[in-house]
């Protein structure tokens, strides 16, 4: 197989380019050059999608069995990379997200619900899309990608990953929390336990691509962790042990917790409490073999690669996490209020 990466220097891609690589594959890899390059053994092209110079010599490279486009943002960025491709892009897979659906995270969601409403031409600088909250922009636009792809020559396949951690994460998520369960002492954690979550890896992630491909497999799939997977409780429980640290979780009600202006999803990484975040139906995916390893087996290895250094530095990674401070002000103030009902 021939395997056009747009991307493939962080997270996902370089992912990607490391499994196709173990499978004997040719890669090529189109990005910046600004964060490193690709693994060892990919061919690397560097380009800016967004200059028609930068995509005409992307094309003059060759051609492709299947392109992986895991860096589009707008529609626009889809469209100029198919137009300057043609049939040499080959099948072309589009990591999109759950935040395409319109109902996400409010309310559970399948393949079938229905997306943002968007356009080819969308952009970010757009009234009606600057005008929406930040993560309802990213989910027209990545809406408005998923139209663009319909037009590749060679079919088009559509991934909708939720939450994707693992080794390389870059966001900031993972970092924070193991960083959090290394320092120790009394950590403030949302309950309930037993929440579920939906968590996928991004080598399981990566392996489900690159398997879809080498069966020319089309249409649309929700990548998450099946139903049963693990809880938040799961989650904390396999950071503390990954960091051998004295680290006690006090589980405080979610509810007084969002009262006390704790941000969801960033001072504390994961927990919303949107009913629709942690029900994302991946069925289709499990029915064409997508395989999760364990939630343990991910936070262990996300240990370890950020004891070896990663992940990239990103400005991203500045949004997570608590103030030790505020964090001790919250655990007194329920403390209080614990001891208050005691009586």
């Amino acid at each position: 197989m021939r395997l056009l990466l747009l991307g493939g220097s962080w997270f996902l891609g370089r992912t990607l380019a490391s499994d196709a690589l173990a499978r004997g594959w040719h890669v090529t890899a189109f990005t910046r050059g600004r964060s490193g390059g690709p693994p060892p053994g990919v061919d690397h092209v560097v380009g800016d999608r967004t200059r028609s110079a930068n995509l005409a010599q992307l094309a003059s490279v060759g051609s492709w069995d299947a392109t992986i486009d895991s860096s589009a943002y707008e529609p626009g960025d889809v469209t100029s990379v198919l137009d300057a491709l043609g049939d040499r892009a080959g099948r072309y897979v589009l990591i999109s997200t759950v935040s395409a659906y319109r109902d996400w995270p409010g309310q559970p969601v399948s393949e079938a619900s229905p997306l943002w409403p968007s356009r080819l031409d969308a952009r970010e600088s757009d009234p009606e899309v600057a005008g929406l909250p930040v993560p309802f922009q990213y989910g027209t636009l990545k809406a408005g990608c998923e139209l663009a792809a319909g037009a590749a020559s060679g079919g088009c396949l559509i991934l909708r990953p939720g939450v994707i951690l693992g080794p390389g994460e870059y966001v900031g998520r993972m970092l924070t929390l193991l960083g959090r369960a290394a320092r120790g002492g009394r950590w403030l954690v949302p309950g309930p336990a037993v929440q579920p979550i939906q968590p996928v890896d991004v080598r399981d992630v990566a392996a489900f691509a690159l398997d879809q491909v080498a069966v020319g497999r089309s249409g649309a799939y929700n990548l998450s962790a099946p139903d049963g997977y693990a809880t938040y409780g799961d989650l904390i429980s396999a950071c503390i042990e990954a960091t051998r640290a004295a680290t006690e979780p006090v589980w405080v009600d979610p509810q007084w917790l969002a009262a006390q202006e704790v941000q969801q999803w960033t001072e504390v990484p994961l927990w919303r409490t949107a009913a629709g975040t942690w029900a994302v139906d991946s069925r289709k995916a499990q029915a064409a073999g997508l395989t999760c390893r364990t939630l343990r087996q991910t936070v262990a290895d996300s240990w370890a690669a950020l004891r070896a250094g990663e992940p990239v530095p990103h400005p991203r990674q500045a949004e997570h996490g608590m103030d030790p401070d505020k964090e001790a002000s919250i655990l007194a103030a329920w403390d209080q209020r614990a001891a208050s009902r005691s009586w």
